[in-house]
């Protein structure tokens, strides 16, 4: 990410008064990135950089109301992890309640100084800025906090003061929007995950199936080189891969034995409903979540279904998603099956590869492995209680 580069120069720049250009410069600067942005956690990062320079702070940090644990909490204290305080803790508690800015010269004589988390990151307050922002209801939704003044005297002016009230009027209605565009994503998260599930638990399979091949589709497009973004993405869209079998008979989906000709021909189907079901859609993540629905039982040497699709005609996301979906199916008990062993199922991945699966794909599963492994044993299904099995 690249900044404003101010803290480039030499520190003795660095106590001079910034001159109009170089403020316009800065508030264009951060605010043409942040408009830009929908990932919350880079915004806050550019909202309190934006801060820290606008005023020539040490640190700035932008806290957020968590009304459902009833806590502020934050995820950029330049130099430290998240931290979390209740409600009313604190200078940032206090000007949140109020609603009102606070400009502290000496932050050790104060009541409301919060020293424990100074004690946490091992950091001196000294002289401290605090500026609650709100939201296009007008309700207070987080604040911004800068400390320790970067100046010969070290204290913040009422001027630098005036300065973090104008970034907060923008932030606040910028991050409101970022948080609702998060809000909805989780949403959307939930809800292809609980529809990937009512497949699953119909076929009677493993509970955390979907999970799990979420989890190994990241890893493995990462390894193939897609961004943090991209992967997300896919791993948003892979549980939805088998989400024909809704309308799979129960006589199919649950039958313990091997299925007769006509009726792993009625099985086949549930690729085809699976597109049909998403592929109308305009969202990017049906679309894609389509996609995978339709091709993950496509075979690289063309002999898989439904359309024999091969090589590089069967999209990526299918690739990845047969690679995952496999390797999780032969590891875990079905009605028809007992899991496989492990030295089974990777003489399996090796033999397949070039026939069933891409072999780039296999490349990385085989690089990746040990975060694979490790994803299977965090997400090990549970055994079922006595009443279930009833």
């Amino acid at each position: 990410m690249e900044d404003v580069t101010l803290f480039n120069e030499p520190m003795e720049s660095l106590y001079d008064e910034l001159s109009a250009e170089q403020m316009l410069r800065i508030i264009f600067n951060y605010t043409t990135k942040i408009a830009n942005e929908r990932n919350l956690q880079r915004v806050l990062i550019l909202m309190a950089d934006m801060g820290r320079e606008m005023i020539r702070a040490d640190r700035c940090t932008v806290w957020i109301i968590d009304h459902s644990r009833g806590e502020l909490f934050t995820r950029v204290a330049h130099g430290v992890e998240e931290l979390r305080v209740p409600l009313g803790s604190g200078f940032v508690g206090h000007s949140i309640a109020t609603g009102k800015p606070l400009l502290i010269e000496n932050a050790a004589e104060d009541a409301r100084h919060n020293e424990e988390n100074d004690k946490l990151t091992g950091y001196l307050t000294r002289t401290v800025i605090t500026v609650p922002f709100v939201g296009s209801d007008g309700q207070i939704i987080g604040a911004y906090q800068a400390v320790n003044k970067l100046a010969a005297n070290g204290v913040f002016s009422r001027q630098d003061l005036e300065y973090l009230k104008l970034a907060a009027s923008y932030a606040g209605k910028s991050l409101e929007s970022v948080m609702l565009h998060e809000e909805i994503a989780s949403t959307q998260r939930e809800l292809i995950l609980a529809l990937g599930e009512i497949g699953e638990n119909r076929s009677k399979e493993t509970g955390y199936h979907v999970k799990r091949v979420a989890e190994y589709s990241y890893i493995l497009a990462l390894g193939l080189g897609f961004t943090q973004s991209e992967a997300e993405h896919l791993k948003m869209a892979s549980p939805m891969h088998d989400i024909g079998k809704i309308a799979i008979p129960d006589s199919i989906l649950q039958k313990p034995g091997k299925l007769t000709t006509k009726e792993y021909e009625l099985m086949k189907t549930h690729t085809s409903i699976g597109y049909n079901m998403l592929g109308n859609s305009k969202r990017e993540l049906l679309q894609s979540a389509a996609y995978i629905a339709h091709q993950h039982h496509e075979k690289w040497d063309g002999s898989g279904y439904p359309q024999g699709l091969k090589e590089q005609d069967i999209h990526l996301y299918g690739r990845i998603t047969a690679v995952a979906d496999v390797f999780d199916a032969l590891g875990s008990d079905r009605v028809y099956k007992k899991a496989w062993e492990l030295e089974r199922i990777i003489a399996l991945m090796k033999e397949e590869r070039g026939r069933h699966f891409d072999p780039s794909v296999i490349d990385v599963f085989f690089a990746q492995l040990p975060s694979l492994l490790t994803i299977r044993e965090q997400y090990r299904d549970k055994l079922p209680s006595p009443s279930e099995l009833a």
